[in-house]
This record gives structure tokens, C-alpha cells and sequence, in this order.
């Protein structure tokens, strides 16, 4: 039986060799991401260093970035509620708690990283970490993995440890013999720093901080590879490196092996390609169009660099090869013999247009590969198009970005579940205190509720006292109450009880409907909607109506708080049509301006 470290220096080797997904088709993982990385990054696939003469345009980047915006979301789309009727009033404190650890574990940067790699690459691979944010695992970092499908067989994650960074290392029991250790990190370090010396002084170049490379290695492994007798399988993690000896040979290392208890990991794929570990990534659907683009660039180029050039002809046989323009004086008279003339060269490159051309039109076929329409790239439309119909144009132009964002929502869902909720409940039955900033809706409610818990408290203590109550006492208490917690702001301290969530079930969704609705559209259309039901006065008192202002204003990106929209809209005498829509008509226009102006 071949060692881990056999097994894994064999399939370093391999990784590099393609395979046949069809008939003229081979594919590379290796291949594929690394191309993906450099075009991104406006660097050519081989000769980077030749650059002097060979200008690059990229057509890549500012696609991708539509792609990264159109199809990820945030952390407040994610709603964590308690699916239990009797208990689900208790979905506020679990979603404002989810909020503040989202905050602090950067669970924001994680779902952007995640749609970076499914853009980039056609595909995530994602870590559980305990305790903290999931890991997106960088496709450049893999060692080698199974073609076909990455969670399909053994995987390997380089890492580059610098000293300290290792030490660390030692609280996770890495170098314990009782981990399946067969080096302490000490002695590694030790190694390590000798052999980066050695290469110091052979090449006499100079190596970076990080300079111990590790290996992190999941599949299924005979246990005998556990230092074991059995060969029956089982899941495995191996933590190797490698240093060389005297010999200049390379030796394997352990400094963590154990059996893999439960699966770590989660794999996304982007438009699967049968038969290929990674989907058809957002840059490598631009390949295409950027080697013809920066082929188109280099000619015109050239082009110029020979229509910069000033030269000239002669019948003269006097003046061959003898003088250049930039020898002559201002205004000196050169002398030809009788019948003789001397003209400049026509170096106009009449076929540069063909090759402007040619730049437009791969430029357009990557936009519309990659679904980067005019109104997504940001540019003007054409003169006379109808308003209504950009609109319209601009909605449909995001149908395949919003497909898409949808199966990364799915995703996200099926992360939550298995991971961050069970994390999650263990953190709320402590019992947890934290400052959380309400919206308008939940101000409301809350100064609601707290406003009839402190009327009964009032009723409650004047009947003892054996006093009477009126009406008109507890409506002041409500309005009193209601006012001074409007009045201390939108940002309050939450308190969750020490085993108050205790045996609770949680659920989630990511609610990405919110982050696909066109804003404009729906002040739009709430205007109109306030326009047919303003003539009626006694709808200016139905709590609907202070709703629908609500959301006017907060779709236009100004707080209701801030205009006082709970007075506003209790005024018995509503004012005439045309003043009171007036300004909401003008949130409309500029939110709408704003949103084609984005």
C-alpha cells in the first residue's frame, strides 16, 4: 500500500494532465482556473514579461464586476425565524441576534467571496469552520482534486504557514503523536528554515515570509494510512508537508491525521458542464472574446507605431542614404539635380478601422455572453428610446443574473441549516445582550405593545388604590409611551434570557425577492396607488395608509422618522390632491433617475 505522500505527490503530478470530456475536447482544472485568474487580472496566458509592445485590454473585469453585483445579496436577506406557531413571536430576538453575529464574523465578506468563485472559476468550495464564518476555498490554493468532481474523490488545499502563524497551529493538536503526528512543529520549523536557507544560498534569491508549505488532504483512505492494520475506508484528513534531506531527496511529514468524523465541506457549481468538476465560469465565457480583442489591440498598434515613422522618397540618386530630415536646418532649401524630385512616404493605416471594428464587435458579443447589457454597463440608451421600455429592457436584462443569485440563495439556505443554526442555538441559550438598530416597522410595534403593558400597569395600580380610570387617562398613557420610545431612537439594547430560545426550533430563508424588486417601479407604483384612495378622506386613518407612506419613503432612501410620518399621516383634514403628491410624486422621479443613473 502506496503512503499518503505517494498518493498525494503522484496526483500533484496528474493535476496538470487534461482529460477528455469529448470527442476534441480536453479540459484542464489546472488549466481553466489558471487562465480565469490571469485574464481577469489583464495578464496574458503566457510571454507576461514581453509587454512593451503588446497592450492588453480587458473586457473581462468590468463584466464580472456586473455579475458580482447582480447576483449576490446581503446578510439582511437571510431571515432566521422559529417555526413553532406558539413560540414564532420569539423569531424577532433570534433574527436581530443573527444580525449582530453576522456583523462581527463577517458573514457579508463570506457570501461575497462565494459569489466571486462562482463567477470567476464556474464554482465555490466552501469549509465549515467552526465557532466562526465558513471558509470559500481559493480554486488557485487546490494541490490537486478528481477532475470530474471535486467532492467526488480525494482533495488537497496548499497552505503557507510563516512561524508564528504555525505555533498557533499546536492548539488544534497539530504536531501530536496522539493526532497521528509523526513531527512536532518545532523540529518542522526547524527543517524548514534550514532548507530556505539552503535555497538562499544556492540561487541567492530571496523567499517570502510564508516559506512552510503544508499540505491539507480529505478523501477516503484505507485506515491503514491511520496507522492502522485495517484496510477497510474511511473518511480521512491529513495535514503533511515536505522538507529536503542531505540528499536533496524530499521527505514526507505528518502533523495531523485523523478520521473525518462528519463532512467539511460544500461544493456550488455555476451552468454545469457534463463530466468537468467546475461549471462554465463567468471569464472563462469570455476567453474568446479577449484573446480576438487584444489580437485586434496589438495589430493596431503596430499599425501606429509605422504611421508615427516620417518617411521619404527620392529620385535623387545625390541624396541616398545621405541626409535625414532631422539634420536640417529651419527653412533650408535642399538642391536636386534637373529632373529629379523628392516627396514624403504615405503612411496612413488605412486598415486600422477594420481592426477598430473588430474590438467593437467582440466587445459587444462579451457583453451579451455575459449579460452585461447597455443599461447594466451604465451607458446612456439610444436617442428616442421610450422611458418605460429601458426600464423594461433594463428588468429583463437581469432575468439570467437573478436565476442565478437564486440557486446561490439555495446554497446559502442549505449552509445555514447544517452549520451556522446549530452553531447559532448554542450561542442564544446562554443568554446574550446586544445593541441592534430597529426599522420603522418594528419601532411601531414594539412602542405599540410596550404602550398597552405599561396602560395595564397603570389601570392595574389605580384600582387597588381603589381610584377610577377614564379613558381619556390611558389613551395619554399609550400616546406618552409611544412618544419617548420613538423619541430615544432607533438603536436599542436587546436582551435574550439564559435558556429562553432553549429547545426552540430555527429555520431560515434567504429572502432574496427585496433585492431583486425594482425600487422605482414600486414608488411608482405606490404613488399611484396613494393618487386613487387620497379623494377619500377617512383612508388617511386606516393604518395601511401610514404603511404605504412608509414604504415611499424608505424606498426613496430617506427615513420616516426623519419627516415625522406618524403625524403626517393622522391629520383628519387631508389637504388637496395635487400638494399632497406632489412631493411624493418627487421621491419617484429621483429615485427613478437614480436607479438609471446606477
Amino acid at each position: 500500500m502506496e503512503s499518503i505522500y505517494d498518493f498525494v505527490t503522484a496526483q500533484m503530478d496528474n493535476f496538470r494532465m487534461p482529460v477528455d470530456l469529448a470527442d476534441g475536447w480536453r479540459w484542464s482544472f489546472y488549466e481553466h482556473v489558471r487562465l480565469s485568474y490571469l485574464y481577469k487580472n489583464s495578464q496574458f496566458g503566457s510571454d507576461n514579461d514581453d509587454r512593451d509592445n503588446r497592450p492588453y485590454k480587458n473586457i473581462v473585469r468590468s463584466i464580472v464586476n456586473i455579475q458580482y453585483r447582480t447576483e449576490g445579496f446581503d446578510v439582511k436577506d437571510i431571515e432566521l425565524f422559529v417555526d413553532d406557531s406558539e413560540e414564532y413571536y420569539k423569531s424577532f430576538l433570534v433574527d436581530k441576534f443573527h444580525n449582530q453575529w453576522a456583523l462581527e464574523h463577517g458573514l457579508d465578506t463570506f457570501i461575497d467571496e462565494l459569489v466571486e468563485s462562482y463567477v470567476d472559476y464556474g464554482g465555490a468550495l466552501v469549509k465549515n469552520i467552526e465557532g466562526v464564518k465558513p471558509e470559500v476555498v481559493n480554486m488557485l490554493s487546490l494541490a490537486f482534486c478528481d477532475q470530474t468532481d471535486i467532492l467526488g474523490g480525494p482533495f488537497g488545499i496548499r497552505h503557507f504557514f510563516n512561524p508564528d502563524q504555525l505555533k498557533k497551529m499546536e492548539a488544534k493538536g497539530w504536531g501530536k503523536e496522539s493526532n497521528g503526528a509523526n513531527i512536532d512543529i518545532d523540529t518542522l520549523i526547524t527543517l524548514s528554515e534550514y532548507n530556505r536557507k539552503q535555497a538562499q544560498y544556492g540561487s541567492g534569491s530571496k523567499t517570502p515570509g510564508k516559506y512552510i508549505e503544508l499540505i491539507e488532504v480529505h478523501g477516503v483512505f484505507p485506515q491503514s494510512m491511520l496507522r492502522g492494520e485495517s484496510e477497510e475506508y474511511a473518511p480521512q484528513m491529513h495535514i503533511i508537508g515536505f522538507y529536503k534531506n542531505k540528499n536533496g531527496e524530499d521527505v514526507g511529514v505528518t502533523l495531523f491525521a485523523v478520521k473525518e468524523p462528519k463532512p467539511l465541506f460544500k461544493f456550488l457549481k455555476r451552468d454545469p458542464v457534463y463530466g468537468r468538476a467546475l461549471g462554465f465560469g463567468g471569464v472563462e465565457e469570455l476567453f474568446e472574446a479577449q484573446v480576438w480583442t487584444n489580437y485586434s489591440v496589438i495589430q493596431q498598434r503596430e499599425m501606429l507605431e509605422n504611421a508615427a515613422k516620417t518617411l521619404y522618397k527620392t529620385t535623387d540618386p545625390t541624396f541616398k542614404n545621405r541626409n535625414k530630415i532631422t539634420n536640417l536646418e529651419q527653412g533650408e532649401i535642399m538642391q536636386l539635380q534637373q529632373g529629379t524630385d523628392i516627396a514624403q512616404l504615405d503612411t496612413t493605416p488605412r486598415n486600422i478601422v477594420i481592426f477598430q471594428n473588430a474590438v467593437r464587435e467582440w466587445e459587444a458579443h462579451a457583453q451579451q455572453v455575459g449579460g452585461a447589457g447597455e443599461a447594466l454597463m451604465g451607458q446612456s440608451p439610444s436617442a428616442g428610446t421610450p422611458f418605460k421600455l429601458q426600464e423594461l429592457v433594463t428588468l429583463e436584462a437581469k432575468g439570467l443574473h437573478h436565476y442565478r443569485q437564486g440557486k446561490i440563495a439555495v446554497f446559502i439556505d442549505e449552509i445555514y441549516r447544517d452549520w451556522v443554526l446549530p452553531y447559532i442555538v448554542k450561542e442564544v441559550i446562554k443568554g446574550q445582550t446586544f445593541l441592534s438598530e430597529l426599522n420603522v416597522d418594528e419601532l411601531q410595534s414594539i412602542s405599540s405593545n410596550l404602550a398597552v403593558i405599561e396602560s395595564n400597569e397603570f389601570i392595574k395600580e389605580k384600582i387597588l388604590n381603589g381610584e377610577l380610570v377614564s379613558s381619556e387617562e390611558i389613551e395619554n398613557i399609550k400616546i406618552q409611551v409611544k412618544e419617548a420610545f420613538l423619541r430615544s431612537g432607533s438603536k436599542k439594547f436587546i436582551e435574550i434570557l439564559k435558556g429562553e430560545l432553549k429547545d426552540v426550533p430555527l429555520k431560515v430563508k434567504t429572502n432574496i425577492a427585496n433585492k431583486q424588486r425594482n425600487l422605482a417601479l414600486l414608488t411608482d407604483k405606490v404613488v399611484n396607488l396613494i393618487r386613487q384612495i387620497i379623494s377619500t378622506p377617512q383612508i388617511l386613518n386606516d393604518p395601511y395608509m401610514r404603511k404605504l407612506l412608509n414604504i415611499i419613503l424608505e424606498s426613496s432612501g430617506m427615513s420616516p422618522l426623519i419627516f415625522g410620518a406618524e403625524q403626517i399621516v393622522t391629520q383628519t383634514q387631508p389637504t388637496r390632491l395635487g400638494s399632497t403628491t406632489q412631493p411624493l410624486k418627487e421621491f419617484s422621479v429621483k429615485q427613478l433617475e437614480l436607479t438609471n443613473t446606477g
